[in-house]
């Protein structure tokens, strides 16, 4: 990496930039620099984009920074190709969308006034006072059209060295935006950066901050959390654990994720499966962060069978062993692979024969019960109440002789159970 960064001193070719294989981001930047009368620059890519650039990752959303204010912008692209969407004016935002593009501009600006939630800014000119504003050094690296690199908060060499550090003092800038202390966690992670005492010191003391900021807002910087490749490695860092816990408390049965790293490879990761690791346990724990947060009801729904699933694993031994195709009918292949997960982190003991078990689950053939409404429909019964009612007794029957029944058998127990409802 560190020769890749130092061929970005100077502008590099081209063909290898890849902002430029984008005709609709060449054309942008081209309107954008109408009438303009010396070398500043009047736009720069910041954020995400740059760090996954430097890193040879992927590059996801791009983020653009501009003197131009989102009035300005509008009357520089009003005859041009690209749509101009008020996303988020209060701080200077707005999406601009073209055919095969579609990138975030925000106007350098400062905070004047701040509330740990909000923020009033006054529209700027000047790029290193930007960068003053923004939240970690790794995020103050900016990028002009030609791959030549402004770096005014030494970003890049805390990228090389995989710290995640605030901007200034650590204490200021969490107080702007209290969501700062979760995202720096995820930052954190992300890195494994280690942390300076003075930034855990800053974090413990703002902790209560996290109290007015809106619960959308933290589920789904906590979702993002949840969604990184090594956020089990959280387990081998007691600082980043210890501020982890003390954000999300609900965290109960965090230990499990010690031994997460034997299984991850045989299970798909998501967030219903970190959820479930975390929060179910015997007291219902996932059911009280589920309406703290307000989970939608998908997730809720799914967390709440899997809890009282997990009681019956608690209560019997022979889960694993007997009626497997029954589970998988009622509750999937997914839901199956996430209890047997819990279960084997609460045993602290994984085998080979455990793993395998994993794909024992996935070889077995889950029935599907041939009949549905439509079914019934045909034969004359009308909608309502009725159809699923006779359907379930007939599912019923068809379960309890372990799937086995056949069309001519379910069809008369279907007549029957029209008759007798």
């Amino acid at each position: 990496m560190k020769k890749f960064i130092e061929n970005l001193t100077s502008s590099i070719s081209k063909h290898f930039f890849p902002f430029y294989k984008n005709k609709d981001i060449k054309l942008l930047f081209k309107n954008l620099e109408q009438g303009k009368s010396n070398d500043t620059e009047v736009a720069m890519f910041v954020g995400g984009c740059v760090r996954n650039y430097l890193q040879s990752k992927k590059i996801g959303d791009i983020d653009v920074a501009t003197i131009f204010t989102p009035d300005e912008l509008k009357k520089k692209l009003k005859n041009s190709k690209f749509k101009v969407i008020d996303t988020g004016l209060d701080h200077g935002s707005v999406t601009v969308v073209s055919d095969n593009t579609k990138l975030e501009i925000t106007t350098l600006r400062k905070d004047i006034k701040t509330d740990g939630r909000h923020a009033e800014i006054e529209t700027i000119d000047d790029w290193k006072e930007d960068s003053k504003r923004r939240d970690f050094t790794i995020n103050a690296i900016y990028l002009n059209k030609k791959g030549k690199i402004f770096d005014p908060q030494q970003g890049i060499n805390d990228l090389k060295n995989n710290i995640v550090k605030f901007i200034g003092d650590p204490q200021t800038r969490i107080e702007e935006d209290f969501l700062r202390i979760i995202r720096f966690l995820r930052f954190s992670i992300q890195y494994n950066s280690s942390l300076e005492h003075t930034t855990v010191q800053a974090l413990k003391l703002k902790l209560n901050g996290i109290k007015n900021l809106s619960k959308e807002r933290v589920l789904s910087e906590l979702f993002k959390i949840l969604k990184l490749k090594n956020f089990f490695e959280i387990i081998n860092n007691k600082e980043l654990l210890e501020i982890f816990i003390l954000v999300f408390p609900e965290f109960q049965n965090i230990q499990r994720l010690k031994n997460y790293n034997l299984i991850n490879n045989y299970i798909e990761n998501s967030e219903i499966l970190l959820l479930s690791i975390l929060l179910i346990n015997l007291k219902n724990n996932h059911e009280y962060f589920s309406h703290k947060y307000k989970l939608s009801n998908k997730i809720y729904d799914n967390l709440y069978l899997l809890g009282n699933k997990y009681k019956e694993v608690k209560t019997n031994k022979e889960f694993f062993k007997k009626n497997l195709k029954f589970e998988l009918y009622k509750i999937g292949v997914k839901n199956l692979k996430i209890l047997f997960c819990l279960y084997l982190l609460d045993r602290n003991k994984i085998t080979l024969k455990d793993i395998n078990f994993f794909q024992i689950i996935e070889k077995i053939s889950v029935p599907k019960f041939p009949y549905d409404g439509k079914f019934l429909l045909k034969k004359g019964i009308q909608e309502g109440k009725k159809v699923g009612t006779i359907l379930k007794e007939a599912e019923q029957t068809w379960i309890q002789n372990n799937f086995n029944l056949s069309l001519e058998d379910l069809e008369t127990i279907i007549k029957k159970n029209t008759i007798s409802n």
